[in-house]
This record gives C-alpha cells, structure tokens and sequence, in this order.
C-alpha cells in the first residue's frame, strides 16, 4: 500500500546525494531510476517504451526494467552518431539496480533511457558491470509529444502537481493499474493529474468532471512498482507510481467517466523538485510523426478526458515588475533559509539544476518552484497553477512563500522561548543547589528534607495521638526519609503527613454549661421561639449534670428564614465550642462524607483546630443519591453516637474519634429525611414568628443591621412601628424574617438614594485623591487584536519585563461621609410604596358580606410557612353525578372532596336534601368543586370540613357566614381528625378578621400552649369531634338547624 511508496522515497531521503522534496544535480539520474534501483531486488517492475509520436525536445527519459522481459529497441533516429548506434543493444544486469545511483556514487549509475549518466551528457550509457545473469534490454531515447489531446485522467488528493517536480501516487483502483500496465507496454506512460475539489476525497477515477479542478498537469510515469503484495505470487493491492508533470493543461470534456471501486488513492509524500536531465538538441529523438494511440484505454473502467495545453502567456523577463517579484521572492527565500535547514537544501538544489545560469531568466519556473516547495493551502496552491500571466503567477507564489515565512518565525521564536526558559530554570537550578551547598557548610541551614521531617516530629510531639494513629505516623515518616525530595511519591507522603499532623489529636476547648450565660446568649441572638430556647437550656442543662453533651444529635426543623443556622451558631457561642458548618443540600457523592480526598469532617477539625467543635450540617432534608453511592446512609456512621468513636475516613485511613462533636442539623420537613437517619436525631421544631415577634425582631435587629449597612448609622432615618406593621401584612407574611430583611434593607438603600439625589453631590462631594499616590491617567488599551506578525521582543526590553514592574499600591480607606444634622426621614404608611413598590397581598379573604350558597371558608398551610385563608366554592349542574376538582389540587385533598361528598350522599335525608331515605340524590347532576387562586399548590386533608360544609351549603341552599372559618380532617364516618400547622393558620385568620375557628378537638392543648395569646384575642375557637358539630355551629341561627335537631341530633 503506503508504505512501498514511502519506503522508496525514504530510501532516496537516506542517500548522501538526495534530499527527497529537493532539486537533486543535474548530473544524477532521474527518480524513477533511483527507485527502481532500491528496489530492483524485491519489487517487480513494469517497463514501456514511448510509442512514436509528434516530436517535442526530449525533457526525460525514464528506466523501465521488467522482470526478466527484453525491452524492444525503440526506432532509430537519424542523424545518431556513431557512440549511440554502438551501444543500441547495451544489456542492463540485474546486479546494476541493485548498486546505489547518486551523483557522488563511486560504482557506476545503473543505465537509463534518459540522457547519458556521465558528466560530459553524453547519450552513451555507462559501461556494465559483468553479472552471472544478465537480463536483456536496450536504450531507446524518448520524446514527450506536444499534442496528447485524450489522457487517462488520474485525480490526485492534498496537493496539486507542478511542471518540472516529481510526485509519488499510489494507485487502488483496479481498472486503474490495469491501464497503466498496459500504457506502459506501450511505450505511452503519460497521463493527466487533476487536482480533487474536495479534499476528504480519495478516488482513482473521474465521475464528474465538476469533481476536479479543470487545470491539471500533463505527467509522465517515470517508475511504477507493486504498492504491496498479497499473499499469492500474482496478488498486488495497489501500484506506485512516480510522476514527472511535463506542462500545464486544461480539461475540456469527460471522454469517459470511471466506475468507483472499494479502493482508494493516498497521495503520502510530497511532490519532489528533481527534474530529469535535460538532454541537448543534438539527442532529440527524431519520431515519425503519428497520432496518439489511445483508443486502447476505453476498453478499461477508467477516466479519459480531453485536453488542451495552457501555455504561458509571453512576458519580458526584464520587466520591472516581474523582477521585483523574483527580487522578493529570493529574498524570502534567503530568509527562509536562515530558519529552516530543509528550505536550504531545496534552493541549493534548485539553483544547481537550473539550465539558465540565472535564475532571474526563468520566472516561470521560479514561481512554480516556489508552490512547489511550500506547504500552503491547496487553494492557493491551485491558484498558483492556474495562473497563466506570470507576475500574476509570481505574485500568488509570493504570497504563499510569506505565509510559509511567518510559520517560520513563528516556529523559530517558539523555539527559542522554550530553551531560554529551560537554560533559565537549569541555571536556577544550579545556583540553588551552590547555595543549599554553602549554607550547609557554614551551618547557616539544614538540609529541607531535614526541616520538613523535624517539623513533623514536632507537631507529633505536640498531639496526643492514639496508639495505631502513631504507628501510622512513624511508618509514613520513615518512607519519607527514604525518598528523594523530587519524588512523586515523596510528595504523596508530604502531604498526608500535614492532614495527619493538623488533626488536632487530644485537643479541647474548654466548654461553659452555665444555663445564664447560655439564656443570655439565646436572648441576645433570637427573639420569641420559647420552646426552642427551653429545649436548648434543659439539653445543657442535662450536659451540665452529666459533664458532657455527647450522644445528642439535635435537628431543628422548620420554614425557611425562621433562624435555623443562627440558633446553631448561638448554641455553639453559648456552649464556647467552635463553629464549622457545610451544606449537604445536593449532594450525591459519598466520598465527600467518607473521603477519597478531602472530606467534609476531616477538613472542619483542621480548620476549627480542636476536637470538640460544634458541626453543623446544613440541608439535611435534601441530600441527594446518585450513581456515587447513598450520602444518607454514610452520615449514619458519623452521626451515630454508637459508631462515631471509631469514624473511618477513607484517605486518612486511621479511625478519628467524633463522639465528642456536637451535631446540629437543619430540615425544613421531615418527610425526605430517611428513617434510620431521622432516628439517630432529637427533633426541635422551629415554627416561626408571628407579626408582634416579626415587628420586635425588625425594631431591635433588622432595622439597626439594614440601617448601618446603608450608611445611615447617624442619620435621622425613621421607619415608623405602623410601617412595618403595614410591611408584615401586606409584604411579607411568611413564617421567617429573610423576606422581611430584605424589604427593610431595600427601605434603607432607596431613602440613601433619595438622600444623594436630593442634596447633590455639593453637599457629598467626592474626597480628593492624595497627591503620593496619585498616577497618571493611562489612555485605555485599543481592543483591536494585534497583527499575527511574530515581533522581536529587544533583549533590553525582555530583560526589564521579566524583572517585573514595580507597582505602587493605591487602595485608601474611605471613610464615610457625615450626613447633616438638618435632614429627617420619615418612612410611613402612606410613602412606604415609594420604596418597596405596590402590595403583594391586596386582600386577605375574597368574601366580607355573606356569600352565595356553596360557598365556606377553610384555613390552609402555604410551603413558604405562612398560613392563607383559603375559600371553597362548589357549583351543580346538569350531568351523570360526576365530580370535577380544580384549583390545583393535590391526591390528598381530592380525596377529602370525594370523602365529604360520600358522606353527604349517605345522610342526604338527615340533611333535608331528599324526602325520603330511598330516594336517589345527585343522578342527574354533575359537582364542581373549586378552590381559588389556582397557581397555588394545594395539598392536604385540612379542608376536609370545609369542603363538606361547602357541599351541604349548596344542596340545602342555606349561605354560610364569612367570619366563619374551619379546619380539619375528616373520615367517611364523620370523625374530625387533627391537623398541623394552627399557629400559620390562626394567624391567618387573625389577619384576615375571622371571629370564628371551628378547630379539631384533639387539637386544643396544641392551640392553648403554643399559639401566643396576641393571636387568639378577638377569635372564638370551637373544637369539634364530629362533622353534626360543624354543621351545627355552622349554620347556627339557620331554620334549617331546627330540623337537624330531630334528624342530625349532636
């Protein structure tokens, strides 16, 4: 395949005379001699004769040798001398191709059909070495015609041929190296090369003549040889082909196109710029005259086309243009040249094979020479071929000779970077070591290897570590001894000797159990939430008793923004533990709980630095589970008080001793908290605020923080007690402050705004800047990119870059500015919209005269932890008795519609809606139940007595009173069952001014103790066990109730 042909070419690259890709002497022999004598001894080759055709100057004359096959005598010309008709039956051996050909050879060249291989040119073939078994041949000079008007048309892939440069193609095609075979039997080995358009394309023929570009080169085959052999005597995959191209030209029509076969052409090595020798007029083969036999060829499935020669047009070699063109050219090649040894040889060549003794007599070949050789684009390079006008084709071969330039220096400056940085770092390297030598010597410093293992022992001494941890300890410092500080293994080892060292083994803060100092913390940092402050203290008071916390695991649970992570902070400042908290929302891996690296825990008693911090997991409600493992499940090891003494972390790979870390966890529900998990924890809930505590906490924290971040410490800005009052009912009715925080805080940076606009900038002018540091204004920098030009850097120049610039620091401290005493601020009621935009809540029930029937009121909890009053409307109409939700309803609370409905079917004649127990109810109409504001979720078995109380509204046709409002789940036998959530709900109605709450009984002790007193003025609560109770309250006062008395008695 590939290979043969780049064996051969690499063969000649060997030769101490040729440089493959250069111009080689015109005293050596032509390629295709050269290659054929490499390989006479393996490769089979093919031989031709050219057929007689038009006559033309002989440009070359290829060798062609066949496998013991006498080559016939080509027709004699006349006007031979005397030497050449001697020696028209010269024997080539087959021990001569295998002898080395080169112009510096000492054997003598190999005989070829070109010119003579002697330096005198003469056509007589040099005398043969005697060999055991000749094989027959001849010389026959040969003549490239002018007119070949239909070629076999070979595409060629990467690169365009040029005239007077060999090129290397291998052929797949079948049909292909069949018709070469045969052209060469022939004596007619020419052909035409079109370059492919698409260069991802490998094809041996021809099927669209739009496939290639119309401007080729006519070539001729000066060696083939077997590409690769199968495994059969007769079996060849491909042939290799070696081309001359003669002249340019043109394609003029498809004659035939090929026929696609599995095989492929790789075009490998380079176009080479060794011409054949060009013989003197006096060898021109006189050729009768005839016309070009190539009817042979359409009897193969291949590509023949029709062809024109392009000739170039006249010029005047002495044109100031053209020479300027060439004078460049050669410039660039000179520089080229200083940059690139290979271009070197290649001119060198160039300029020797030259039949004009100056160079500035053929710019033609010049301009060709120069695509030749460079490694630009195919569609300059194609560009360079079509070109017919010469200062058009010296310009274009101009400009791809500059890009090959700048690759050049490009390459060179790289070059040179990357060994002035490696002599930088040896010398580095070198004046380091002279001075660690000195220093050793006058015992001015040890070795650093030295230092790091004493640094080590005397942190080890420092820490009272267990027995194994100690003897994993000394194991790893003895391998550290025995390596070499450049080792990687040694700094694999360095570094788990820090985390080993900086674990802080057998060190405590010493913790305060004081229940006052405790209290007093909790008040300063939270107000409100009683119950929790309460738990807190007994949990440090039973520390107090027991002289350790150990074995609790407290996990506060509640709404967002109610203060969670603060109390962990405050526990921790009550109890003098340090503080370390890490977030567990997300996360899937369980490396980072059990380490592979770094992990969570083992990085908080390094940063903390002692082994009784406070740690507190963030999130633990939304840890994740993915393809890594279960983290859930690994943080039962570490939070299990049972486990935790002996904690194994992966990396450290030495048990750690937790059970003296104080856990503290945050959820805000428990639903996703995995079991075995919840288990491990003590459960503290953290209800939220409700609006007096969320006006003290603004009035004593919020206020002041959000005030002194604006800058408005000492300024006479007053947010007004009914401001925030307005805030919470309207802005913010969730269970924690973070809404609330922010609303305040956006107070504050509007009136600052208002106050810099208003005064201007005479009353806040900007300070002067000092004079030591102020420094010149710079322009700024042009954002155009730089030219893609390789730029000297000076010596001088790079020498101060490296040096680094000095530069001077200019931060200064501003200080804040004083507001005048004369401005005041008010913030009311009636401007708060001016700094916080329209209400969020606009009203807080639908319904404030008596609604329609079917209508009743329910209280619901919200997922921000605030509560909501929620109305249930239902409607009948026409239909099969079918029941239809909407409102965004959630499983649950769909099946307490069908729940309430059931049983309102149940007892439709204890309710007066049928008159008689067997009468059907509910046949013929269809229920629709809606809850409104529908892009809110709901979900829940709280509204289960409102929804029937809805459902006995309208069937009875009696209205329910607004100001009554209810919750409570209810069962298919009429039971209320108890809910969550009452503190949000009553709020909710306390806001919204219902004077009524039907309530679950079983609810009552939750009511009285935890709902604050503040809340319940003004409301009536009646508990209820059973939905006959509801209905009774309900619709008290109704005519419809004095009939339920003998049919729905309590």
């Amino acid at each position: 395949m590939v290979f043969a042909a780049r064996l051969a070419l690499n063969k000649l690259r060997s030769s101490p005379t040729r440089v493959l890709h250069t111009t080689a002497p015109r005293l050596s022999q032509s390629l295709g001699t050269q290659i054929a004598t490499r390989l006479a001894s393996t490769r089979h080759f093919s031989t031709s004769l050219v057929a007689p055709a038009r006559s033309s100057p002989l440009l070359s004359s290829p060798r062609w040798s066949g496998n013991n096959k006498p080559i016939l005598p080509a027709p004699s010309e006349p006007g031979n001398n005397a030497a050449e008709s001697s020696s028209k039956s010269v024997k080539l051996d087959g021990a001569d191709d295998e002898s080395p050909a080169g112009s510096s050879a000492q054997s003598s060249p190999p005989p070829s059909s070109s010119s003579g291989g002697d330096s005198n040119d003469s056509s007589d073939p040099p005398p043969q070495s005697p060999q055991p078994t000749p094989t027959p041949s001849s010389i026959a000079k040969q003549s490239v015609p002018e007119v070949y008007p239909q070629v076999l048309a070979l595409p060629i892939a990467r690169r365009p041929l040029f005239p007077g440069f060999y090129k290397a193609v291998v052929v797949r095609n079948p049909a292909v190296v069949a018709a070469i075979k045969e052209m060469m039997k022939r004596g007619q080995p020419y052909l035409g090369a079109f370059l492919l358009k698409d260069e991802h394309t490998d094809s041996d023929v021809i099927t669209d003549i739009n496939s290639v570009h119309p401007v080729g080169v006519f070539a001729q085959i000066t060696s083939v040889f077997a590409a690769n052999s199968g495994t059969g005597d007769d079996k060849e995959e491909g042939l290799t082909a070696v081309l001359y191209p003669h002249r340019r030209i043109k394609i003029t029509e498809l004659i035939k196109a090929g026929e696609h076969t599995s095989t492929a052409k790789v075009q490998e090595e380079p176009q080479t710029v060794t011409p054949p020798p060009t013989p003197t007029e006096g060898d021109v083969a006189k050729i009768p005259q005839g016309p070009v036999q190539t009817s042979f060829l359409h009897k193969h499935a291949i590509s023949i086309v029709q062809v024109d020669n392009l000739v170039t047009q006249p010029y005047n070699k002495d044109d100031q243009y053209i020479r300027a063109f060439m004078s460049e050219i050669v410039s660039v090649f000179k520089d080229i040249a200083q940059l690139n040894p290979l271009f070197r040889d290649q001119i060198t060549n160039f300029s020797i094979n030259q039949v004009a003794s100056n160079v500035f007599d053929e710019p033609d070949k010049l301009a060709d020479f120069a695509a030749a050789v460079s490694s630009g684009e195919v569609g300059e390079l194609q560009d360079v071929l079509e070109s017919l006008v010469v200062d058009d084709r010296l310009r274009k071969a101009l400009l791809v000779l500059k890009k090959e330039l700048i690759n050049a220096q490009l390459q060179s400056k790289l070059s040179r970077d990357v060994d002035s940085k490696i002599a930088k770092r040896q010398r580095e390297y070198y004046l380091m070591e002279q001075l660690k030598g000195i220093k050793k010597e006058l015992g001015m410093e040890s070795d650093g290897k030295d230092k790091l293992i004493e640094k080590f022992k005397e942190r080890a001494a420092s820490l009272k570590m267990p027995e194994g941890v100690r003897k994993v300890f000394d194991e790893e410092l003895n391998k550290l001894m025995g390596l070499e500080p450049a080792a990687s293994e040694a700094n694999v080892t360095r570094n788990y000797l820090e985390w080993l060292t900086q674990i802080p083994w057998g060190q405590h803060t010493p913790e305060n159990y004081s229940i006052t100092h405790a209290q007093k913390v909790l008040d300063e940092d939270h107000y409100g939430l009683k119950d929790v402050k309460d738990r807190i203290l007994e949990f440090l008071a039973v520390g107090k008793l027991r002289g350790t916390v150990q074995g609790k695991i407290i996990c506060l649970v509640g709404p967002p923004g109610v203060g969670k992570t603060s109390i962990g902070k405050s526990i921790a400042r009550a109890l003098n533990r340090q503080f370390f908290r890490f977030s567990v929302g997300g996360l899937t891996d369980v490396a980072e709980i059990k380490g592979h690296r770094r992990t969570y825990i083992i990085q908080a008693l390094k940063r903390v630095g002692t082994e009784n911090p406070l740690v507190l997991i963030d999130e633990v409600d939304k840890i994740g589970r993915g393809i890594n493992g279960d983290p859930a499940s690994a943080l039962l090891e570490m939070l299990d008080p049972e486990q935790n003494n002996g904690f194994l972390d992966h990396y450290m790979d030495v048990p750690v001793d937790l059970s003296r870390v104080l856990f503290v966890c945050t959820a805000n529900n428990l639903d996703t908290i995995p079991a075995p998990l919840l288990d491990r924890m003590e459960v503290l809930e953290v209800s939220g605020y409700v609006s007096e505590e969320k006006c003290v906490i603004a009035e004593k924290y919020l206020g002041p923080q959000a005030k002194e971040a604006s800058g408005l410490k000492d300024a006479d800005v007053v947010l007004e007690p009914s401001t925030v009052d307005v805030l919470i009912k309207y802005y913010c009715r969730e269970s924690g402050v973070r809404n609330l925080k922010k609303h305040i805080d956006k107070i504050y940076r509007k009136a600052a705004l208002k106050l810099i606009l208003d005064l201007g900038e005479t009353v806040f002018p900007e300070p002067p800047p000092a004079a030591s540091t102020i420094a010149p204004a710079s322009p700024v920098d042009s954002q155009e990119p730089p030219a893609n030009e390789p730029n000297e850097v000076a010596p001088e120049e790079r020498t101060s870059n490296e040096s680094g610039d000095h530069k001077t620091v200019t931060t200064q401290e501003r200080k804040p500015l004083q507001i005048p005493d004369d401005i005041h601020v008010r913030i009311t009621p009636e401007n708060l919209k001016d700094y916080v935009g329209p209400p969020v809540y606009h009203k807080d029930r639908m319904y404030v005269s008596p609604p329609p029937p079917g209508v009743s009121t329910g209280l619901g909890y919200l997922g921000n932890g605030s509560g909501a009053v929620m109305p249930v409307e239902a409607t009948s109409m026409p239909g099969k008795g079918g029941l239809q939700l909407t409102g965004k309803l959630g499983e649950v609370i769909r099946e307490s519609a069908q729940i309430g409905l059931s049983w309102v079917k149940a007892h439709a004649y204890e309710l007066g809606i049928t008159k008689t127990p067997e009468e059907q109810f509910l046949t013929d109409r269809d229920i629709h139940v809606h809850m409104p504001e529908g892009s809110i979720g709901k979900e829940g078995p709280s509204a289960g007595t409102a929804i029937l109380s809805a459902f006995v509204s309208l069937f009875t046709k009696t209205k329910i009173h607004p100001d009554i409002a209810m919750t409570g789940e209810i069962s298919l036998v009429g039971q209320v069952l108890p809910v969550g959530g009452l503190k949000e709900k009553i709020l909710a109605a306390h806001r919204a001014g219902i004077k009524t709450i039907l309530a679950p009984a079983a609810n009552r002790a939750d009511i009285e103790e935890n709902v604050p007193e503040s809340v319940k003025t003004g409301i009536r609560f009646v508990y209820v066990e059973d939905v006959r109770e509801v209905l009774h309250e309900v619709f008290r006062g109704q005519d419809i109730v004095e009939r339920w008395k003998d049919t729905l008695s309590l």
